[in-house]
C-alpha cells in the first residue's frame, strides 16, 4: 500500500491516479497508524513553501514524515514535496523546511526570453545508475511547474538535473529518499516509469 500524505495540497488527484494506472494501491491520508502501516509514502504538493509548512504543521505531519524517512521505508517527494524535504527556501524566509536533507530552495532567476514560473516540458541530464532513473533514457522530456529551485548541498545525492536560465537539481536520491521537482504523473510514459521504479524501490 503507497500512502499519499493529504496536507490540503494541489495535484494529489494525478498522482493517485497515475499509481492506480501502475496497479498499485494509493491511500490518501494523513493518520498517522496508515501512513506507518505503509510500504511506501509520497509527500506531493503545488503552492507556497511557507503556506504548506504551516498545514504540515497543523496537521502535526512534520515529526511522522521524519519518523517515516528514518524507518528506511521509500520515501518520494514531488514538486512543492521535493522542497519540503530541504532546510529553507527564498519563497518563504524564515521558515524552516523538515531539514531531511540539506540545501536550500532558490528561485529562478530573471533573465530575457525566460518565463517565470517555469511551465512546461524541459530535458533531463540523469546521473548514471540511479534507481529512480532506472530505464530511462538521458535527456528525456518532463514537464515541470514552479519558480522556486533546488540546490542542493550534496552534489551526491544529485539524481538530475536540468536547464532553466540555471542548473536545476531536478531530482534527488539519497538511501530512501527520492524527489522530484517535475511532476511524473503528467510526464507521460517517461514519468510513469519513474513512478514504476519507485514502487519497486
Amino acid at each position: 500500500m503507497v500512502a499519499i500524505i493529504d496536507y490540503d495540497a494541489g495535484n494529489i488527484r494525478s498522482v493517485e491516479k497515475a499509481l492506480e494506472a501502475l496497479g498499485a494501491r494509493p491511500v490518501v491520508t494523513r493518520d498517522p497508524e496508515v501512513i506507518e502501516g505503509a510500504d511506501r509514502v509520497i509527500l506531493p504538493g503545488v503552492g507556497s513553501f511557507g503556506d504548506a509548512m504551516g498545514r504540515l504543521n497543523q496537521y502535526g505531519l512534520p515529526q511522522l514524515i521524519r519518523k517515516t524517512v528514518s524507518s528506511g521505508k521509500p520515501f518520494l517527494g514531488i514538486c512543492l514535496g521535493l522542497q519540503l524535504l530541504f532546510e529553507e527556501s527564498q519563497e518563504s524566509p524564515g521558515v524552516p523546511g523538515l531539514g531531511i536533507l540539506k540545501g536550500k530552495i532558490l528561485k529562478i532567476p530573471p533573465a530575457e526570453g525566460l518565463k517565470i514560473p517555469h511551465m512546461g516540458w524541459n530535458s533531463l541530464s540523469l546521473r548514471p545508475d540511479t534507481r529512480l532513473f532506472f530505464g530511462i533514457r538521458d535527456q528525456e522530456y518532463v514537464y515541470f511547474v514552479h519558480s522556486y529551485y533546488l540546490k542542493a548541498e550534496d552534489l551526491g545525492q544529485v539524481a538530475a538535473t536540468a536547464w532553466y536560465g540555471t542548473e536545476i537539481h531536478a531530482a534527488v536520491e539519497a538511501g530512501n529518499v527520492f524527489a522530484c521537482q517535475f511532476h511524473p504523473e503528467k510526464s507521460g510514459q517517461a514519468g510513469l516509469r519513474i513512478l514504476k521504479n519507485f514502487l519497486e524501490a
